[in-house]
């Protein structure tokens, strides 16, 4: 059984995992003041354990990488290259580590020889800005959802909503909502290898818009409900050349989705593009709503928070952005190169999600992993109707000081019954990582209309 963190020193933290253990997670019962006095002192300012743990592996959070390294550029630099793993984990000791682990992450280890996970150094890297310290602590109090428990009904812009969060539904919000910048665009491909060592590419630009990384937004109302618009047209392959996909996630409903199809010269809306439906050229291995980890409504599930845990998870992965890398030395037949994964001890949120009773979806139950650092989601376990452990995602997560942000973008999704995998929004081979563009204009919300996306795909 996972064995949750417990510290007497904690009473913010004892009463969040006596939470997380009274039920479904859907009681709506708001922080005291204690609690929200407690962040930026007992807790970091977005709500993490301040302190270190019981044997020092994961030191006390002191800021995260505020200063910008030398040369800061990023895919070009990464501020941890000395670093030398602790130890590795593999089939041959994995039952020693179990307890850090996640059921998934035995299964990979377990099914796959030479799978292993290198252990480095904790590194909290992940800094705070001040203006998000500010807004956090104001959501503390004025953030809440619906009466449904899933929709988000009132939070201030620029911060994280519910930093002392009551139930499952609240830190999926904290997901959703974490901040990583305005928006970002960046060259980014999909690859899916084959048992003969190669991999096919599906190459794309990428651009994302998150309003609600805006410290003057008061309300859902400034940014009519929108949650984030995400738009990705693919580059490769050459049959594909000219495809666009765009998003349109909701605070309070599911989302929206257009297509654009080259050869039609016409955008048509996509009701079908969301939740378990597999997306083209991926052999149904992926599903709408694993991109980014995890993406759209919370309608379908019911949202247990079951409390905190000390896990091995990926952190500071800076070799998977390293443009030095090429994809052929990066992608093997059965998993990613372990030489290029770096893993580190965090104290980690956990959240089951198990479909509702009067919904469908083809992963019946879902157990996310969110770094109490950033909320950053950092692994996911999948199963199915059956309760059989499916699939295994991992996120990635580096620190980007020219932003003020812990950065999650490159995804691995294994299979276990296909026993395949995909890996997504890698950006080693590609031209462009640009974290600033919509703060700088180079993006903004025009930028996300289907009339935008369909002049762009004339040109």
């Amino acid at each position: 059984m996972d064995k949750t963190t417990r510290n007497p020193m904690r009473p913010a933290v004892l009463a969040l995992l006596i939470a997380g253990l009274l039920g479904s997670g859907l009681s709506h019962a708001a922080p005291t003041d204690a609690e929200v006095a407690s962040l930026g002192k007992t807790l970091t300012p977005i709500g993490a354990e301040a302190g270190k743990n019981a044997d020092g592996s994961i030191p006390a959070w002191t800021g995260g990488m505020t200063q910008v390294p030398a040369g800061w550029k990023a895919g070009s630099v990464d501020p941890y290259k000395d670093d030398k793993p602790l130890f590795s984990i593999d089939a041959s000791n994995v039952d020693k580590h179990a307890d850090k682990l996640s059921p998934g992450q035995l299964a990979l280890i377990k099914a796959y020889k030479g799978y292993r996970m290198d252990i480095y150094p904790s590194r909290r890297s992940c800094p705070v800005p001040d203006v998000v310290a500010q807004q956090t602590k104001k959501n503390a109090s004025a953030a809440k959802l619906g009466a449904d428990g899933w929709q988000l009904e009132q939070v201030l812009g620029g911060g994280i909503p519910f930093a002392i969060p009551k139930t499952g539904a609240e830190a999926m919000w904290n997901y959703k909502l974490r901040y990583t910048g305005m928006g970002r665009r960046a060259q980014i491909s999909a690859l899916l290898p084959d048992k003969d060592g190669g991999y096919s590419e599906n190459k794309q630009w990428a651009f994302e818009l998150y309003p609600f990384n805006d410290p003057a937004v008061t309300g859902p109302a400034d940014v009519e409900g929108v949650e984030s618009m995400l738009l990705y047209e693919v580059l490769s392959p050459a049959s594909r050349a000219g495809e666009g996909y765009l998003i349109h996630a909701y605070l309070d409903k599911p989302q929206d989705a257009w297509i654009y199809f080259p050869g039609q010269r016409r955008v048509r809306r996509s009701p079908t593009f969301a939740y378990d439906n597999p997306i083209a050229g991926f052999d149904n291995l992926y599903f709408v709503d694993q991109i980014n980890v995890f993406t759209g409504a919370l309608d379908r599930y019911d949202y247990k928070l079951v409390g905190k845990k000390e896990m091995f998870v990926p952190y500071n992965s800076y070799k998977l952005i390293d443009k030095k890398n090429k994809f052929k030395d990066m992608v093997g037949p059965d998993y990613v190169n372990r030489d290029f994964m770096r893993y580190e001890p965090h104290r980690v949120w956990v959240v089951e999600a198990t479909v509702k009773a009067d919904k469908r979806h083809s992963f019946a139950k879902r157990v996310f992993h969110f770094d109490e650092d950033s909320w950053a989601l950092l692994q996911v376990d999948m199963y199915d109707a059956k309760g059989n452990l499916w699939r295994v995602q991992e996120g990635s997560l580096w620190a980007a000081p020219d932003v003020g942000a812990c950065i999650t973008y490159e995804t691995q999704m294994y299979d276990l019954v296909a026993r395949r995998y995909v890996v997504d929004n890698w950006t080693a081979e590609g031209e462009v990582i640009d974290l600033t563009a919509a703060k700088e204009g180079r993006i903004n919300q025009a930028t996300f209309s289907p009339d935008q996306m369909r002049r762009r795909g004339e040109r």
